[in-house]
């Protein structure tokens, strides 16, 4: 997929200057030449890239810049888009709108050149910035009332890397501790890179705590980069790693079964997978049985219609999606992909999904335009509390 991308983007650049006036043979020239250099320079990235040949932290860095193109590049599309939508309906007012050379205008061209650019950026800069919190209510109908209140901490998609470094790290732990959440979870892709490359930026995932424990489950990217030795080594730091395995927690007198699943990535082949174990729904199902209210952290929302079928999931933590990135891109092209569950809250059959932001996102696509990363605060409400109004 990624090279099939970057095979596009000559044709692009050559698209977004070819119907361009009013501009001398030269001007056209020079404007397609430099575009078509962005567009090549993003093929050489991705070239780089799965070549393999550099460290890690090496090719972190060489993932970014492919995706700071490919943003542009993604911005400049609609751009191309809207622009002939556009011409074409100016070609059909009477009389010949004079809008019609406007939307082929060399200013129009050059605005959109600049702005595209200041907003990849301004994406890729959105993207690397640390997430803030945000806090929101959850109906779960099944919740004991005992449980109303049930501050849960969602840290999906950090994708800690030798790019965003230690320090983003910290501040996102810190600011997660500041909120002093009952519960925190991690519902996958905490890492890209080996063991060795990343786990000098990992370490401040120690220091999360909380009064029911820190929970995770698998996401696609532990299984490209040594899935065995990275649930050993969060093991090794401390916390709860969920490999189709389920955990019973004492709630003021009642019990909540939290579950993790392997990632739905360990079912396709791929020369680039490292390890990783398929999604066991049947054995965390077993192992909640009996318990007031089951929680299943599936790293890809996909996974919601198969847990809403067993009628013993109650709630589905997500991540996978990131929000979408970027608005339009968000709805047109990443919900289709995941079954149209994009972010936030849904109801699939009696189960409620939640699909988180993220708080981080992959080097080779970090830019986020209208969809902010976020630390997201569950507070788990009760279908009768909530009724009843009254509250933990």
């Amino acid at each position: 997929m990624t090279f099939i991308v970057s095979l596009l983007l000559p044709l692009l650049a050559f698209l977004f200057w070819r119907p361009v006036n009013p501009l001398t043979r030269s001007q056209r020239r020079w404007r397609t030449g430099i575009s078509l250099l962005l567009a090549l320079s993003g093929l050489a990235f991705a070239t780089l890239w799965r070549l393999d040949v550099f460290d890690y932290a090496v090719e972190a860095w060489i993932q970014l810049a492919f995706g700071w193109v490919l943003v542009m590049f993604i911005l400049a599309l609609a751009f191309v888009l809207l622009r002939e939508a556009g011409w074409l309906l100016s070609r059909l007012l009477p009389r010949r709108s004079r809008l019609a050379t406007v939307w082929h205008g060399v200013g129009l061209n050059h605005g959109a050149a600049v702005v595209i650019v200041l907003l990849a950026t301004l994406g890729i800069w959105n993207g690397l910035k640390p997430p803030p919190v945000q806090e929101r209510e959850l109906v779960v109908p099944n919740l004991p009332v005992e449980m109303d209140g049930l501050r849960v901490a969602v840290l999906a998609d950090l994708h800690i890397s030798p790019v965003k470094r230690g320090w983003r790290t910290e501040r996102i732990v810190a600011a997660t501790l500041a909120v002093k959440p009952d519960l925190i979870v991690l519902p996958g892709d905490m890492v890209d890179g080996e063991v060795e490359d990343t786990a000098a930026f990992v370490t401040a995932l120690a220091k999360l705590q909380a009064p029911h424990g820190v929970w995770l489950a698998p996401g696609n990217h532990e299984y490209y980069h040594g899935y065995t030795r990275w649930m050993a080594h969060f093991r090794q730091m401390g916390l709860g790693v969920l490999e189709n395995q389920t955990a019973t927690l004492t709630i003021n007198g009642r019990t909540l079964a939290l579950s993790g699943v392997g990632d739905l990535a360990a079912l396709r082949a791929a020369p680039y997978m490292r390890g990783g174990l398929a999604p066991d729904l049947p054995a965390v199902v077993a192992a909640a049985k009996g318990s007031d209210v089951h929680v299943l952290l599936a790293h890809q929302p996909k996974q919601a219609r198969a847990a809403a079928a067993t009628g013993a999931v109650d709630l589905q933590i997500s991540g996978h999606t990131h929000g979408g990135h970027i608005l339009g891109f968000d709805r047109w092209v990443v919900a289709p992909a995941n079954h149209g569950f994009v972010r936030g809250e849904y109801r699939v059959q009696d189960m409620t999904l939640f699909v988180s932001s993220g708080a981080g996102q992959w080097d080779g696509f970090t830019a986020r335009l209208g969809v902010p990363s976020r630390i997201e605060v569950l507070v788990l409400r009760s279908a009768r509390a909530v009724r009843d109004g009254n509250s933990r």
